[in-house]
């Protein structure tokens, strides 16, 4: 990797955030997690990042709501949507909201991670 890429996750399941941390931060992202939407939108009011990786189902803001705002404020952001809800429906909402790639809860944790690497060019 050239430059260390940093990546956002929110979930508001918090066992999601402490797996995912250690398993992008040990290929070499830079990663701060968050279980509340809020949190989310005043971080990236103070600093850019790479790759968002956002759960649907959340309360208010949803993931959809956060990724419109991250869209808008950092449009070099990258968005992921992972949700428990996965419909053809959902996956239609949030591709067409501008998300890069939508999966489905359970997934593999690799799956995600290379996904990452993918899209910031990192392979």
């Amino acid at each position: 990797m050239n430059a260390m890429k940093k990546v956002l996750v929110l979930d508001d399941e918090p066992i999601v955030c402490e797996r995912l941390k250690p398993a992008l931060e040990k290929i070499g992202f830079y990663v701060e997690t968050f279980n509340e939407s809020q949190e989310v939108i005043d971080r990236v009011t103070e600093e850019n990042f790479d790759v968002l990786v956002t759960d649907l189902k959340m309360k208010k803001p949803d993931g959809i709501e956060v990724m419109k705002y991250v869209n808008e404020k950092s449009p070099g952001t990258k968005v992921i949507i992972i949700t428990g809800f996965a419909t053809e429906e959902t996956a239609r909402e949030a591709l067409s909201s501008g998300a890069v790639d939508f999966i489905a809860k359970p997934f593999k944790i690799s799956q995600l991670r290379d996904l990452i690497v993918k899209i910031t060019g990192d392979e």
